[in-house]
Formats: structure tokens, C-alpha cells, sequence
């Protein structure tokens, strides 16, 4: 596949989930953008702001199979993964897959399931595969975990472990629309169309989930120059020495910026990546990794703001 040919479809991807998901287009970029670059995401917002709606679009217009989980206290891991089944009738045991067997899972408010339940997943985000009784299984590809969060000030929440907190690529926020957005979405209803159902949006699949593994394949071959693996190590230290921050980005965070830069500058045609490309994907990519100092905290600093700070104090390579 060439890489214009990337361009194309990943812009008729965005115009296709716009036709139902209204708005949010950074949501939608960062989801393409980790499918493509085989990755994971974590979605962080209130309820019905459309993240299930998101997740299911994408499916149809990828052509992959979709699943879905709704994590609740009481979630085994098992019920994740599959387990064996003793037959009476041939006196063996049968693997009665997961929902992790599927191409796109959205995990549901999976901040809302216990460590244990979590601890499922570990496997399955890594290493794209499931170990059940010593025995392991393959996930099928493309494989990709969209999983919700509700922020953990809500009722009924638990606080996710480091090493899956680590394993997503992306965190993405989530917020309400804008006056004109929602207005847009009630008007969809208001004419009769069902966004649950895409019925009357005239959706339309833009690729075969083989599509979707040449895109991969295609992303892996766009070049990083070293001055731009340079600026992406040199972010990464800095989140580790910043005074604001207690805990920095791992070594993970720094392939994963660079994983996603390829496919960044991939889906805009480019056969190389540039630092304007890393400037851009660097909030996703580190915003669910650092940790603050809590006197930080307590005078309202987020996050993205430390990050903005760290950005503008790194210099950029220029061309």
C-alpha cells in the first residue's frame, strides 16, 4: 500500500465516523491512530458523552469484529479471558473463548472492576494473547482495547494498577460538546435517525481489517531520523527530572511516542516523521504516566499543564 493511499483512507475514515459521532475530532484521530499503530487507549469522561458510540462506528468503518464489556465489581477474570469446559460427552475439555477474542473491545468503565479483574488484561494489551490453564491462545489481528474510565471521583471506582495504566498507548479526554455539536446531535434524533443503529447516516465501510494490517505494516517503514529519536528521548528524561512530577514516563512512553509518530506522519502522507508530529501525539502519550507531587495537585495543576511546560522547555531539532 503507498503511503498516499494511507492518507486517503484515513481521511475517509474521519469523514465516515463524523457522519454519527459528532465532534471530538481528537478522540477520533487518537483511536485511528492507535489501531494503526496496534496500540491501546484509554478514554477518560462522564457518562453519555458517546465513547460506546465512538468504539461501535469505528467497527463498521474498519470492518472489524467489535465487542463489548461492561466491567462491574463482580467481573472474574475468566469472564475476560475464556475458560475450560469439561464435556460429559466426549469426556474432554472444551476452551469456551472470552470476549477478548474479537478485534476492537471496548472495556467499559473499567476503572469500576477490582485489581484481580485487571490484572487479565495485562496479557492481553502486551502481548496480544490470553494464557488459560498453561495453554496460550492468540487474539486475533488487528486487535485493539478501547477501554472507558469515569473519573475516579465517581462513585464505585477503583484506581487502575501502574503496569496497565503503562500498557495504554493514548489516554484521551473525553468532554461535552460545544452549543453547535450538541445541537448537531440532537437534530440527528430530532429527524429520525438511530446513531446506535446507524440507521438513516448512509454509513459506509472504508477498509477490510486486512486493510488495516498493511497500514501497520506500512507505518513501521517511516523513517525517525536520530535528531527526532533524540528530541523524543530527551521529553522522556525530562519527565523524569521535572519538579512538578514524583514519578516520569517509562521506556515504554518513548516507543510508544515513536510508534505513534510513524503512524502520525504515515496517515498525513509523509514518509518520515518530524518533531511537529511528536508535539502533537506527546499529551496523549504521556498524560496517564506522570504522576504529580501532591502540593502540585492541590494548587490545580493538571497534568497537560506540566506537560506543556516540558514540551516548551525542550528544544525542538530543526530540519
Amino acid at each position: 500500500m503507498e503511503l498516499e493511499r494511507v492518507k486517503i483512507l484515513f481521511d475517509e475514515c474521519l469523514e465516515e465516523i463524523g457522519k454519527v459521532f459528532v465532534g471530538q475530532v481528537e478522540l477520533v484521530e487518537g483511536a485511528l491512530i492507535a489501531l494503526f499503530s496496534e496500540g491501546s487507549v484509554l478514554i477518560e469522561g462522564v457518562p453519555g458523552l458517546g465513547k460506546t458510540l465512538l468504539v461501535n462506528t469505528l467497527s463498521k468503518v474498519v470492518s472489524c469484529e467489535f465487542g463489548r464489556v461492561q466491567f462491574t465489581p463482580d467481573l472474574m477474570p475468566s469472564d475476560l479471558t475464556g475458560h475450560n469446559v469439561y464435556s460429559m460427552k466426549d469426556q474432554q475439555f472444551h476452551f469456551i473463548k472470552g470476549p477478548v477474542f474479537t478485534n476492537l473491545m471496548l472495556a467499559d468503565e473499567v476503572n469500576r472492576s477490582p485489581p484481580k479483574t485487571q490484572s487479565a488484561l495485562l496479557e492481553v494489551m502486551e502481548e496480544k494473547q490470553v494464557t488459560v490453564d498453561g495453554e496460550t491462545r492468540r487474539l486475533p489481528r488487528p486487535f485493539l482495547v478501547l477501554a472507558t474510565q469515569n473519573p475516579l471521583e465517581h462513585e464505585g471506582t477503583y484506581p487502575l494498577p501502574e503496569a496497565q495504566v503503562d500498557r495504554f498507548m493514548f489516554k484521551l479526554m473525553i468532554d461535552y460538546p460545544p452549543v453547535a455539536d450538541e445541537k448537531r446531535i440532537l437534530g440527528h434524533y430530532a429527524s429520525g435517525k438511530n446513531p446506535h443503529h446507524h440507521l438513516g447516516y448512509d454509513l459506509k465501510p472504508v477498509m477490510a481489517s486486512t486493510d488495516v494490517l498493511e497500514i501497520q505494516k506500512v507505518a513501521s517503514q517511516v523513517i525517525v531520523e536520530e535528531k527526532v529519536i533524540n528530541y523524543i528521548v530527551e521529553i522522556i528524561d525530562r519527565t523524569r527530572n521535572w519538579h512538578s512530577v514524583s514519578v516520569g514516563a517509562s521506556p515504554r512512553g518513548g516507543v510508544n511516542m515513536l510508534v505513534a509518530g510513524r503512524t502520525l506522519a504515515a496517515c498525513r502522507g509523509r514518509d518520515f516523521v518530524t518533531p511537529d508530529d511528536i508535539k502533537e501525539i506527546a499529551p496523549w502519550v504521556l498524560r496517564h504516566r506522570l504522576l504529580l507531587r501532591p502540593d502540585i495537585e492541590i494548587e490545580g495543576t493538571t497534568v497537560d499543564d506540566v506537560i506543556l511546560e516540558i514540551m516548551d522547555n525542550v528544544e525542538v531539532p530543526r530540519s
